[in-house]
């Protein structure tokens, strides 16, 4: 008998298919414990157009710099009303919009501390695997002593730091290939 490979198939579009139940725009609820933030941007290509079928996926801990989740079992408070997760599609012109709470501070390995920031998964058509980021506050102490942003180079940095506005809104966006200013992606 003779087994052949299955062709690989991209991420996208087809995530909308009997997934949009999953979208969740808002991270919070009324009760949620934190301040709370909205972040904007795009997803763009390398080219500098807008991706229209992008969707991102959000992870974080809450206030406190915990997960809601078993393997977090630091001796940190767990928000009952913050699950930490949402699933932001893009519209038309690949803009997104999302709210939520600025994460805590989380215990790394070896007894390091991260600063505050957001897992991001990008899915969008042509990627044969969703993408892995984080997004980290612009002028967060914390930033400093990350051990992951420490890995970066200086100079690509700031396509993880989402920047506060003058109407004290978030900015980062996501773009995919091409320039300098490429967003970092994360083996995994």
């Amino acid at each position: 008998m003779t087994l052949n490979a299955t062709t690989s198939h991209t991420v996208g579009p087809y995530y909308h298919i009997g997934l949009t139940w999953l979208n969740r725009e808002d991270l919070t609820v009324a009760q949620t414990l934190g301040e709370r933030v909205a972040i904007t941007g795009q997803v763009v290509d390398g080219n500098g157009d807008f991706v229209n079928d992008a969707m991102l996926e959000v992870w974080q801990a809450n206030a406190a710099g915990k997960y809601d989740h078993p393997e977090d079992d630091q001796d940190k408070p767990l928000d009952p009303n913050f699950e930490g997760f949402g699933r932001v599609p893009v519209d038309a012109e690949g803009r997104f919009r999302f709210t939520t709470i600025k994460p805590g501070t989380v215990e790394g390995l070896k007894g390091t501390t991260q600063a505050p920031h957001l897992v991001v998964l990008v899915f969008a058509r042509g990627l044969v695997k969703h993408l892995l980021t984080r997004i980290y506050f612009d002028g967060e102490p914390a930033n400093v002593a990350d051990p992951l942003l420490e890995c970066v180079p200086a100079e690509r940095r700031s396509t993880l730091l989402a920047k506060k506005d003058a109407a004290g809104v978030y900015q980062w966006n996501v773009i995919l290939q091409g320039t300098d200013a490429e967003t970092v992606f994360f083996d995994y």
